[in-house]
């Protein structure tokens, strides 16, 4: 799922880990998201965005990412 966390990361000068310890998950874990390749749990996605200031729908490009999504459906 495409995502603005490395976006917003870079913005505020964080490395991976620094956004990791504040939401307390790995830099694995941060890694994984930023590729998008792991979708977060609610709380973890709340907790990412409330550190940037921004919403859950505006991190996680919820949609351009539903829209993505059903044109996948579009043509069954």
């Amino acid at each position: 799922m495409k995502n603005k966390v490395k976006e917003l990361r870079t913005a505020a000068g964080l490395t991976q880990q620094q956004l990791a310890e504040r939401v307390h998950v790995s830099s694995r874990t941060v890694i994984s998201l930023e590729k998008g390749q792991y979708n977060p749990s609610l709380l973890l996605a709340y907790r990412i965005a409330e550190m940037f200031g921004t919403t859950i729908e505006d991190l996680y490009c919820l949609k351009e990412n539903k829209a993505e999504e059903d044109k996948k459906y579009e043509d069954l």
